[in-house]
C-alpha cells in the first residue's frame, strides 16, 4: 500500500489525516496517510526514514517547510519563490517540492467563498514564509492594489519592491508599510502572521477591518485573529479551513492523478466542527 503522511511538531492536532482519507473515500484511492512528530532538530533525519521505507509522498507543516524546501531535489516554482515546502511527491528515488498554500488560499476565497479579488483593494498582514507562499497567487488574480503590512518594516518594503519589479505588467499597486501605518479603506484583509495564534488586536486598527472581509489563514471555529476582526465589525470573519482544504486537494492531485471534489469535504468538516 502506498504511504503519506503529514510531518510536523506539534502535529497531533492536524486535520491532514481525515481530509485525505475523505479524498479516499470519495475517489476509491487506496493509501495509507499518518501523521508523523519529528523531533525539532530532526526533520531531515525522519523524511529521510519516511522516504527509504518505500513512502510516496508527504505534507509538511509548521515549523519545517523552509526546511523542507532546503531538502528535496528539485522544485516547482511556487516553491522555489515561496522559499518553502509544503507538499514532497518522492518518485523514482527522487523528491520533488510543492507549494499549495497559494493555490489552496485562492481557490477557497473564490470558490468556497465566493469572493472576487480581481480589482479588489487587499492588505495582507505579514511577510514571513506563510505569505510568501500564496501572494503570487493572489497578485495573479489582478487586485487593484495590495499593502504588505509587517510588523518589521524593512521585510514588507523589500517584498513589496521586489514584486512591483517582477508584477510591473499586472497594473497593480504593490507597497510595503508596518503594521501601526495601516489605514484606510479594505476590500480583503488576510492574516498571514503568526499573531493569529496569540491573538491580533493590537496589530493594525480597528478602523481599518470594518468594511472588510478578513481571512484567517490558520484555522479553527473561532480563531484570535477571527474573533477580533467580528468584534470590530468586519464584514465577515473566515478562518483558513477551506484553505487547507484545498491545499490538500492540489497535493492529492500531485501524488494520485486525481482532483477531488472539495465542496463535501470541506461541509462534511463543517459538520463535524459543529457537533
Amino acid at each position: 500500500m502506498d504511504n503519506y503522511a503529514v510531518v510536523g511538531n506539534p502535529i497531533e492536532h492536524s486535520l491532514s489525516p481525515r481530509i485525505h482519507g475523505l479524498f479516499a473515500q470519495q475517489t476509491g484511492e487506496t493509501f495509507r496517510y499518518e501523521r508523523r512528530l519529528a523531533p525539532l532538530d530532526g526533520f531531515v533525519e525522519s523524511v529521510e526514514l519516511f522516504a527509504a521505507g518505500g513512502a510516496r509522498g508527504f505534507n509538511v507543516t509548521v515549523p519545517f517547510k523552509t526546511q523542507a524546501h532546503d531538502w528535496v531535489d528539485e522544485l516547482d516554482d511556487e516553491a522555489r519563490a515561496a522559499g518553502a515546502v509544503n507538499t514532497v511527491v518522492l518518485e523514482d528515488g527522487k523528491s520533488l517540492g510543492c507549494n499549495t498554500d497559494g493555490i489552496g488560499l485562492v481557490r477557497d476565497l473564490l470558490h468556497n467563498q465566493g469572493l472576487q479579488i480581481q480589482g479588489k483593494q487587499v492588505l495582507l498582514l505579514g511577510a514571513g514564509g506563510a505569505v510568501l507562499g500564496v501572494i503570487r497567487r493572489l497578485l495573479a488574480e489582478n487586485p487593484a492594489r495590495l499593502v504588505i503590512a509587517n510588523r518589521t518594516v524593512s521585510k514588507a518594503l523589500t517584498l513589496a519592491v521586489r514584486l512591483a519589479e517582477e508584477y510591473a505588467e499586472v497594473g497593480c499597486e504593490i507597497t510595503g508599510v508596518g503594521l501601526g501605518e495601516v489605514a484606510g479603506f479594505y476590500d480583503l484583509v488576510i492574516n498571514g502572521t503568526s499573531a493569529g495564534l496569540q491573538g491580533t488586536g493590537d496589530l493594525i486598527d480597528a478602523s481599518v477591518v470594518r468594511q472588510a472581509v478578513c481571512y484567517d489563514m490558520v484555522y479553527g471555529s473561532s480563531t484570535p485573529f477571527t474573533r477580533w476582526a467580528a468584534q470590530a465589525g468586519a464584514v465577515r470573519a473566515l478562518d483558513g479551513l477551506g484553505m487547507l482544504v484545498e491545499q490538500a486537494a492540489a497535493a492529492f492531485y500531485l501524488w494520485r492523478g486525481v482532483h477531488p471534489e472539495t465542496d463535501q469535504v470541506l461541509t462534511e468538516l463543517m459538520r463535524e466542527r459543529a457537533r
